[in-house]
């Protein structure tokens, strides 16, 4: 009988520490959830120049601001193309996109526009090292390949 009660006790005590464990790692999940979700993209900006041009396109939830030499141009962003930019950049480490080296130094001798990539986050601005256009570091490739997709679309002009 006593041996029974001690199985019994050992088996009940197994499985109250599984469910504990249990808890816990479903509670860490949550919260690294909670983590990944709160960085919130609020505004994208490209700026690419050299001796003569100066490019600017602001990317932001519902509108594209497009500059080039002081000439403003704005046109209406969807909620799928900015899903797909925002989405694009919370894949990065923004706190490094500053030290990312870039491939190629043509921007050194206008051979190529000096680009930089703005992303505002939760109200902090992160600033990409500067690159050449067209030739982003690997880790902003992607980004920067989405951010040149709306522009080439030439969508009507808002006034």
């Amino acid at each position: 009988m006593k041996k029974q009660f001690i199985i019994i006790n050992i088996i009940t005590i197994l499985s109250i520490i599984s469910c504990i464990n249990q808890n816990k790692n479903n509670v860490n999940s949550k919260n690294s959830t909670k983590i990944i979700k709160q960085q919130k993209i609020e505004k994208i900006e490209l700026t690419e120049r050299t001796r003569g041009t100066n490019r600017s396109v602001v990317y932001t939830p519902n509108l594209i601001t497009a500059r080039l030499n002081g000439d403003s141009t704005q046109t209406a962003m969807s909620l799928s193309e900015w899903e797909n930019i925002s989405r694009q950049a919370e894949t990065l480490d923004l706190s490094k996109i500053s030290n990312l080296q870039s491939p190629t130094t043509g921007r050194y001798t206008d051979r190529a526009l000096a680009a930089t990539i703005i992303i505002t986050s939760n109200g902090i601005t992160y600033t990409s090292a500067t690159f050449d256009s067209g030739i982003p570091p690997k880790e902003l490739e992607a980004l920067y390949n989405t951010l040149q997709n709306p522009k080439e679309k030439q969508k009507k002009p808002l006034k």
